[in-house]
């Protein structure tokens, strides 16, 4: 090598060094931050932290109270430091989503002029080494009248086969035919990031702007605040949150597979937990059932859980007078019936596991191993009472043969309830923001994989008088099989075409 070829290489390579010097540091900044590259990265970080959202029970969902209890101490401390319990809200997880939306923003800006450029100034005059350096090409020689009467048949030949956009231009004495088709598959990743961005606003919105938590209801009961249970540290604490609107328990139902058997989830085909919801507007009736939630001003109630202490809806009741003579009476929760001589009967209570001393609130009797109904009896003229109904296992206890108003009660059945139903109340300002994001991205992925943007060349050269030679390529973004065998029957149609010629 020369002494001027090593002088000019080393201007060469100091201009180059000089020129990457010269990028300030915001732009190499910014270059970085719109990397595909980064994206990707931070997509895997986004799905980790998603995936430890999956594993870790998180403190908005129902039963976390059990799963925090089972934890050891080293876990609550590590987890609750971390943020592992409501990682969807916390501050890192948060961040993530911000500089993943600048990477998909910045990558589209930076992306846009070239694809813009790509697609309003497209190649229509190429080269022979061009056409036969595409995924698919062929060359023939055919006959015809002039050049531009073989390029308006092949324009035709094209539209065809579905490629309708065509261009007929002239150079250096060549005709060419560019034709394409899909070209706004070109535009699809902004579509793809639209629909991400869409879905990630709505994750915002619903972290900043939602209210989750539960809310335990009873027949009779009102209530206007609801609970969820918070982790700090190594410590669980429960945080009670207002809603705008008061809640009315008038009923709650569970439908069972076997009547005669527990209160268990796997004997239960549906919770009914009927309400009113009392407001400024008025007063709305509802019913919030396993499968159908309840929306109501931005928030929906979802069946949760409830609490396995056995209770009955209605009682049925056989009343023996001292005369022998029996009435069978049916008396549904907190009802009360009237006699034939007068006599009112209030269901006042009822208990799974019935005991004459205080009832255990922490103790299961969904199986109802000794029922009972405490009762309100009121003579006529006469002062309330209380009398006890039992079946027919403890039917000669002496609280269920004593005589009170004239007469003994036996219980012979009842529907089974829990004490309460507990519904989830969520506010999510975001999920309609969320659905739309999916549905878009849904739509522009099913499209992007189903089309594809398709270019065809032909060139035109006179070999000699009314004989030209033929020279076409093509290529596509996708499905390239589809494309080569479309490429091929659009080749064979200029065969049949000269073959009918001669005929």
């Amino acid at each position: 090598m020369s002494v001027i070829e090593k002088t000019a290489n080393q201007i060469i390579v100091n201009a180059a060094v000089k020129k990457k010097a010269e990028k300030s540091l915001f732009s190499r900044f910014l270059q970085q931050l719109s990397s595909v590259r980064f994206g990707v990265v931070l997509l895997i970080l986004l799905g980790l932290l998603c995936f430890f959202g999956m594993i870790i029970m998180q403190q908005n969902v129902e039963g976390f109270e059990h799963y925090y209890a089972e934890l050891t101490p080293a876990q609550k401390l590590v987890y609750g430091s971390l943020g592992l319990f409501d990682i969807y809200h916390s501050w890192y997880f948060n961040v993530l989503l911000l500089i993943l939306s600048f990477n998909i923003i910045l990558s589209s800006i930076d992306r846009f002029p070239k694809t813009r450029t790509y697609i309003s100034k497209p190649k229509i005059d190429t080269s022979l080494r061009f056409l036969k350096g595409q995924d698919e090409n062929a060359a023939f020689e055919t006959e015809s009248e002039s050049a531009d009467a073989l390029a308006a048949r092949i324009a035709e030949n094209a539209k065809r086969a579905g490629w309708r956009k065509t261009v007929i231009s002239e150079k250096n004495g060549k005709t060419f035919v560019f034709s394409q088709s899909g070209v706004w598959n070109r535009f699809a990743y902004l579509a793809v990031h639209v629909g991400l961005l869409t879905i990630f606003l709505g994750g915002f919105m619903t972290g900043q702007l939602g209210n989750t938590g539960q809310m335990a209801l009873q027949p009779g009961q009102a209530s206007n605040e609801i609970y969820e249970f918070v982790s700090t540290l190594d410590q669980l604490n429960q945080v009670t949150k207002l809603v705008p609107f008061e809640v009315i328990c008038t009923d709650i139902q569970q439908k069972l597979i076997k009547n005669d058997g527990s209160l268990s989830a796997s004997n239960t085909i549906d919770w009914l937990t009927k309400i009113q919801i009392r407001d400024e507007t008025g007063v709305t009736d509802a019913v919030v059932q396993m499968n159908r939630p309840f929306d109501y001003r931005g928030y929906r109630f979802f069946q949760a859980s409830f609490v396995a202490t056995g209770r009955a809806r209605n009682i049925n009741l056989r009343l023996t007078a001292a005369d022998g003579a029996v009435q069978d009476v049916t008396i549904p929760r907190n009802g009360t019936v009237s006699l034939a001589d007068g006599t009112l009967v209030r269901f006042v209570d009822f208990r799974g596991n019935f005991s004459l001393g205080k009832e255990d609130p922490n103790e299961d009797t969904s199986n109802y191993p000794n029922p009972g109904a405490i009762l309100q009896v009121t003579p006529p003229n006469g002062t309330a009472q209380t009398a006890y109904a039992f079946n027919e296992k403890m039917a000669n206890i002496p609280a269920a043969t004593k005589s009170v108003a004239g007469y003994t009660y036996r219980l012979t059945g009842f529907e089974k309830v829990a004490d309460q139903h507990i519904l989830s109340v969520q506010r999510d300002p975001g999920a309609n923001v969320v659905y739309v994001g999916f549905v878009l991205l849904s739509i522009t992925l099913i499209a992007v994989f189903f089309f594809s943007h398709q270019r065809v060349w032909a060139m035109i050269e006179n070999v000699s008088g009314n004989k030209f030679k033929v020279t076409l390529g093509g290529n596509t973004n996708r499905n390239k099989p589809a494309f080569s065998e479309k490429f091929k029957r659009f080749i064979r149609s200029f065969g049949e075409q000269n073959q009918e010629a001669k005929v």
